[in-house]
């Protein structure tokens, strides 16, 4: 019998039993379509994640303080001390102590309510230095940041993120408008581009001022010197390495330490972050493809399960055909390409609801949703594959049956 005989002779099998066909192309539908939205969900959390965490700067070191201790001996998490101060972030900006380093900015930040007119709007205030837009790798979408003469002022100047801007102003194009902080005015010199957010926070709801300004006039912390972060820009990503061991043993001597064991503060390097969090994911992504293939396992067992039930109700069928002269080959072909389109029907289906799932949740979830192209084409040949696999069983006994005892069957 031809291929193209075959084919059509396999699709009228399957069309004459549309319910039963559907039902058992249900569990490859489930499994493929739970195959494309696991890999698309672990393809877009680790590109969120990696974009969350390279934001920051691909080349960058971030020094965060110690832990505090309260007057009850209460020891606070690691970050929430007072160990690092503009001293240390001065000491760092030195091409001497530390060459590797191109730019340092130290921040100081206080949750403030910042009004206009009769709007007004709590966000994150940033005290920092110049090279804070060099380090943070941001960039102005409107007007200027402010400058060394500013931080030597203490100027009344601040800088906002396009978020903050649009919540106050209902604009972004808002620079020379004047925002009042604790009944003092400070003027909008300054609109910076959007950044997206880092996990739950966003880049783009904040205010910057000068580091001076913070310290003067907005600081309520009673510990003017104490900063919570310093940024630190290497050279280049491969310097990252030499730049974080040198600040490091400057700050040892600094801090008068010995050992790098009681160090009172860290020092996190961008690209261990992206790595730990990719591996996460790619862990995650790996075990939950895992639970989908379990249910194109079952889907298959589906397949092979019906297959069994049509060679039983064919019997007649087969015994004939066989009685006519069709080879065991044909008969065996037959149910095999039965199975296979049960397989790539259920795998087309799947792909396309997958995708259109793919599509959709972003917006309910919150979180990116890769479509691998790759993904799509190995979905639906792994469907094909389990059609052919769990086919092979109910075809070979189809093949087997004698033609007599086939019609006698009947």
């Amino acid at each position: 019998m031809r291929t193209a005989d075959l084919l059509a002779s396999s699709w009228r099998a399957i069309r004459s039993h549309k319910m039963r066909s559907a039902l058992t192309m249900l569990g490859i539908v489930v499994g493929i379509a739970s195959v494309v939205l696991t890999v698309g969900l672990g393809l877009g959390t680790q590109k969120d994640v990696s974009e969350q965490i390279a934001s920051l700067g691909s080349d960058l070191l971030i020094v965060s303080p110690g832990s505090s201790t309260d007057d009850s001996g209460m020891r606070g998490g690691f970050g929430s001390g007072d160990t690092l101060t503009l001293s240390d972030a001065d000491a760092l900006a030195s091409p001497v102590a530390v060459p590797d380093a191109v730019a340092v900015a130290a921040e100081k930040t206080a949750d403030l309510s910042l009004e206009y007119g009769e709007s007004n709007w709590s966000t994150t205030v940033t005290g920092t230095s110049v090279s804070w837009t060099e380090v943070r790798s941001r960039e102005l979408l409107y007007g200027s940041f402010f400058t060394e003469d500013d931080i030597t002022a203490a100027s009344p100047v601040i800088v906002l993120g396009s978020e903050t801007a649009q919540e106050l102003f209902g604009s972004t194009n808002v620079v020379g408008q004047e925002v009042t902080i604790d009944g003092d005015a400070y003027e909008v010199i300054g609109v910076l581009t959007e950044a997206g957010s880092s996990g739950d926070t966003s880049l783009d709801d904040m205010a910057v001022v000068p580091m001076t300004t913070m310290v003067d006039s907005l600081d309520s912390s009673g510990s003017s010197e104490s900063v919570q972060t310093i940024y630190i820009k290497a050279s280049s990503a491969d310097a990252l390495s030499a730049a974080s061991q040198e600040a490091q043993a400057l700050l040892l001597n600094l801090h008068g330490i010995s050992s790098a064991d009681d160090a009172d503060f860290s020092i996190d390097v961008q690209d261990s972050l992206i790595d730990a969090a990719t591996s996460v994911y790619e862990k995650l992504t790996v075990l939950l493809t895992g639970i989908a293939a379990l249910a194109l396992l079952v889907g298959g067992i589906g397949v092979m399960n019906i297959m069994l039930v049509s060679v039983t109700e064919r019997t007649k069928e087969i015994g004939l055909r066989k009685a006519l002269g069709a080879a065991p080959a044909a008969i065996r072909n037959q149910f095999l390409i039965e199975a296979m389109i049960l397989g790539l029907s259920g795998g087309a289906i799947g792909v396309i609801i997958g995708v259109g799932l793919a599509l959709a949740l972003p917006g309910v979830l919150g979180s990116t949703i890769v479509i691998s192209g790759m993904a799509l084409v190995v979905s639906v040949v792994v469907a094909v594959g389990i059609g052919a696999v769990f086919g092979v069983y109910p075809a070979a006994r189809a093949a087997r049956l004698a033609p007599i005892d086939a019609l006698r069957d009947q």
